[in-house]
């Protein structure tokens, strides 16, 4: 991917020069100069020139677009989240048989934007299921905050939550290692899982998941304690007032902080916006706020804004991109817009991506009249 604003000649004669230094990423492996451009036909001359009908006039001179190597060609998007049309997926087969090369293209709409939901701004959602999803970049991530399906019967409208762990653990390393492919090499990753769990046998959901984690890649630095303040909703006690089989059970659930390859921040734009008072409170690993109410969000398990918004402040830069894999109902993008950051969610069902819309219209000022 590069960014860059197009020039008057650029704009007024459709094409887009690629600079030196971004050609052998951009351009490596290409089998022919014909390609496709957000779906159109396009070329690649021998001076690194992408040309394509598409772009002329397509965007004012000035305009800044984000260009990115997809597999069925080229993606560029205005950085102000102008919407596109669709691709067309462009495959190349050889007919061994006949020792020629087959084209066909197939009338498809590509995913990166047939599933992109919401795009304004520095903010996106994808309606998409997120070990499919095809339209993040790899190494473009800075942060990754979610909190994925516990597995605690949780009755989500088209997931289903209660599948065996053995099940739930491959599942998790799946979407772990897709994370890991995703984030840049000094990245990070703020994941919000319970500490263990009672219900349907007890799990060291944590000390598993951190293990996985270690085994895809990522690479261990820290666990935050989340005291959500929930005593009182405690039901399961096991053999009430007797040593036969009773329940411990923590009131608690955890961050586990991990990162890529290095730990110290060296890309983005090195401003930092967290206070002197929240950074003293907010490195002391044990965090205390109230969970979110599902009521009134109407989501079956929201986590509160406040979370994400910690570990975007603490863990990353203004600016920096923040994606969130299981979205829900919009809380981490609602923590990005709040501090500055390029917010990315994706989430498999629309109904919540609905809710996460209008939690952004509704609950950020700064994007109020943009959002409706």
């Amino acid at each position: 991917m590069i960014v860059k604003s197009l020039s008057k000649m650029e704009a007024l004669k459709g094409f887009i020069y690629i600079p030196m230094k971004s050609r052998e990423g951009l351009l490596e492996g290409l089998s022919s100069s014909s390609t496709l451009l957000n779906g159109e036909a396009a070329r690649i001359d021998n001076r690194g020139r992408l040309w394509s009908d598409f772009l002329k006039n397509k965007f004012q001179a000035g305009t800044k677009i984000r260009i990115t190597r997809m597999e069925t060609g080229f993606l560029v998007l205005p950085i102000d989240g102008k919407e596109v049309p669709a691709l067309v997926v462009l495959h190349e087969k050889e007919n061994r048989s006949e020792g020629k090369q087959a084209t066909t293209a197939l009338s498809v709409k590509a995913k990166s934007i047939d599933n992109l939901f919401f795009n304004v701004n520095s903010i996106r959602i994808y309606n998409d299921d997120f070990l499919k999803n095809e339209s993040i970049e790899r190494d473009s991530v800075d942060l990754i905050v979610t909190s994925p399906p516990y597995n605690v019967d949780v009755q989500y409208e088209n997931y289903k939550d209660d599948i065996s762990y053995d099940e739930y653990l491959k599942f998790t390393e799946k979407w772990l290692a897709k994370c890991y492919e995703l984030v840049k090499d000094d990245g990070r990753f703020c994941l919000n899982i319970p500490l263990d769990k009672n219900k349907g046998g007890q799990q060291s959901v944590c000390a598993d998941i951190t293990t996985i984690a270690k085994r895809v890649g990522w690479k261990y630095h820290a666990t935050i304690i989340w005291n959500e303040q929930n005593i009182s909703r405690r039901t399961a006690w096991g053999s009430w007032l007797s040593a036969s089989a009773p329940f411990v059970i923590a009131p608690v659930e955890v961050i586990v902080v991990l990162y890529k390859k290095k730990w110290q921040k060296r890309n983005g734009s090195r401003k930092s916006d967290i206070t002197r008072e929240e950074f003293l409170n907010w490195t002391n690993g044990v965090w205390n706020f109230s969970g979110e109410s599902r009521n009134r969000v109407g989501h079956p398990a929201p986590f509160p804004v406040e979370l994400p918004k910690r570990c975007i402040k603490l863990f990353s830069f203004v600016g920096d991109t923040i994606l969130d894999p299981f979205l829900g109902s919009g809380s981490t993008l609602i923590a990005c817009v709040e501090t500055g950051r390029a917010g990315i969610g994706v989430e498999i069902n629309r109904n919540y991506c609905e809710l996460a819309k209008k939690r952004l219209a509704t609950s950020s000022g700064l994007y109020q009249q943009k959002l409706v």
